[in-house]
């Protein structure tokens, strides 16, 4: 199953795409089974319980406010978060709220949303089930869905082995690994990212997928600006304060005497990354890439590339189509979800897809991209996700800007090279996977293992 470049990066909200995005979708797709069945008038109450991860890190995720947003109808792409303030503030003060915009229904949180961080269903930790009772309290309808990694929803009977294909026609160059990747664009006389541009125009016009594209890069763009005019405390209680703002008034104080710096562009990746997981961490516009804990990596290596390396529109989206691809790899093969293999599925990946990118970018041959996305996750293998307090701060934000830096470096590492070497892409995704599941579940996104407990220790 390969996946498009428009689900890949989807526009949507922070903290996390995962435990925010995705609940919220779920929610609308229970809302539309409801829809279909004749149901949501009839519906007096919905009971939500989350499961495990989604539980235990849900309210630094915001995933209690993001099933009340997709009960209420919202969804992610196109929420403003200043409505999403008023509309979560109304249902908390009045105790009612509109299911799907619709028909008021009594809403009382303590009641209706259940955290079971005890509970890990089998198929996924992202699990959440919601339950439509009627006014007597009788069971109208209930489903089951999973927040697969970077806001993708799979419900009870689309999980495993007999989940469908993602709809859509056909395609004319499938590819299930790296390897089918190299050997149908040797095949054909295409780069990495002509081949996944042929694909992307089954569905749409050239010009459509162009567009997209640059839709694409101009949210990416658009975060970062956001970022680095923003200041104040991040919310979630850590007290941590916005840094971007300072950083960028220092770099400009700074630039004559950084003039004769070598490293001093990596302290403009360093700020573009950290604008975006700012504006990200506080519930900010933001564009899953693959998620949105990694959100800040590729449009920081993307800044960087258009910046120091005098960045066309040919060049950007050759950079988006090629990330796109490796990242497909990622989410079909193995994970992008940290709750499931840890941050090596969400930065790690993150910094797979901009090495790649950035490489074909670059020119670099389609061998040489393909090194360059092994190198970047060979040296993420084992990254664990331990955020403090479940909120995507510590050591998420910071942890991108060290991502990019690593993402730029696999790619000049690559580039030293003509692209043969020991270990390939298929086999790096394969120990991933493989890592993920050795893993304790402590160190995925639960919060009960490593900085989030040490800190309260130091």
């Amino acid at each position: 199953m390969t996946v498009s470049v428009f689900d890949m990066f989807k526009l949507g909200i922070g903290p996390s795409s995962s435990h925010t995005m995705g609940p919220m979708t779920a929610a609308g797709r229970f809302l539309g089974r409801l829809r279909a069945a004749g149901l949501l008038a009839k519906t007096a109450r919905v009971e939500t319980t989350l499961y495990a991860s989604l539980a235990l890190t849900g309210r630094g995720h915001a995933t209690d406010r993001a099933v009340i947003l997709g009960l209420a109808g919202f969804e992610p792409r196109r929420l403003d978060p200043d409505e999403a303030d008023r509309t979560v503030a109304a249902v908390r003060e009045s105790h009612r709220l509109k299911l799907g915009g619709e028909s008021e229904i009594a809403f009382d949180e303590g009641r209706d949303l259940r955290w079971e961080g005890r509970t890990r269903l089998p198929q996924h930790p992202n699990a959440l089930k919601f339950e439509a009772l009627d006014a007597e309290g009788k069971t109208l309808a209930g489903r089951t869905y999973f927040s697969i990694g970077g806001g993708f929803v799979r419900d009870e009977d689309e999980m495993g082995l007999n989940a469908p294909a993602e709809p859509g026609p056909p395609i004319p160059y499938p590819f299930d690994s790296g390897a089918d990747l190299l050997e149908m664009t040797a095949e054909h006389g295409l780069t990495i990212a002509e081949l996944v541009l042929a694909n992307e125009t089954a569905a749409r016009s050239q010009a459509e997928v162009l567009a997209g594209l640059d839709e694409i890069t101009e949210a990416m763009f658009a975060c970062i600006e956001r970022g680095v005019r923003a200041e104040g405390i991040l919310p979630g209680g850590l007290k941590v304060q916005r840094r971007a703002r300072q950083v960028l008034q220092s770099l400009m104080c700074d630039a004559d005497k950084r003039i004769a710096d070598p490293l001093a562009a990596l302290d403009w990746v360093n700020l573009w990354a950290l604008a975006v997981n700012e504006e990200n961490a506080a519930g900010g516009k933001v564009v899953t890439a693959p998620t949105n804990g990694a959100a800040g990596l590729l449009p920081a290596v993307l800044r960087y590339y258009d910046r120091f390396h005098q960045g066309t529109p040919e060049g950007r989206r050759t950079f988006l189509l090629t990330a796109a691809a490796i990242g497909s790899l990622y989410k079909t093969k193995a994970s992008i979800s940290g709750a499931e293999v840890g941050c090596q599925g969400e930065v790690g990946v993150a910094c797979s897809m901009a090495a790649a990118g950035f490489a074909a970018a670059l020119g670099a041959s389609n061998a040489q991209i393909e090194n360059a996305a092994e190198i970047a996750m060979e040296h993420n293998l084992g990254l664990t996700c331990d955020p403090i307090g479940g909120l995507v701060q510590i050591p998420c934000i910071e942890r991108n800007a060290m991502g990019a830096v690593k993402a730029i470096d696999a790619t000049r590492l690559a580039m030293l090279g003509n692209g043969e070497h020991s270990v390939s892409l298929d086999k790096v995704i394969a120990t991933m996977k493989r890592t993920g599941e050795d893993m304790s579940s402590i160190y995925k996104e639960t919060s009960l293992g490593g900085l989030a407990v040490n800190l309260a220790e130091c």
